[in-house]
């Protein structure tokens, strides 16, 4: 198992995904696309998934497409996005996902921008 494996722990196949959102699975493609989400390949069978905190209530997090994007214009690979993503913070008292769940998007964006330079 991959340590961003282990970091997140539950993931969703984009089928399930799709699921979830109430949405095609070509929406789903499209959000990846958009940098709304981001998923890497997980398992013995290498199957796209996306992190199960990365869905709140029935939608994608909110905050996330631009920390997304942030970090992905940083040159951020998905991979390493979503380590840093769920790598606990004693400074944040968690993981920055976690805040971005608890709605302190600025923090992070804020956050991510340093990495970015």
């Amino acid at each position: 198992m991959s340590t961003v494996e282990s970091l997140v722990g539950e993931w969703l196949p984009l089928p399930d995904v799709a699921q979830l959102l109430d949405v095609s699975i070509t929406k789903v493609h499209a959000l990846l696309d958009e940098r709304a989400l981001a998923a890497v390949r997980i398992g013995d069978r290498r199957i796209r998934s996306v992190p199960a905190a990365f869905i709140q209530d029935g939608h994608a997090v909110e905050s996330l497409k631009g920390t997304i994007v942030v970090l992905a214009d940083a040159g951020y690979s998905d991979e390493e996005l979503i380590t840093w993503l769920f790598t606990p913070d004693e400074s944040l008292r968690g993981r920055p996902i976690d805040a971005l769940r608890e709605g302190r998007k600025t923090e992070i964006r804020r956050r991510a921008q340093t990495m970015a330079w």
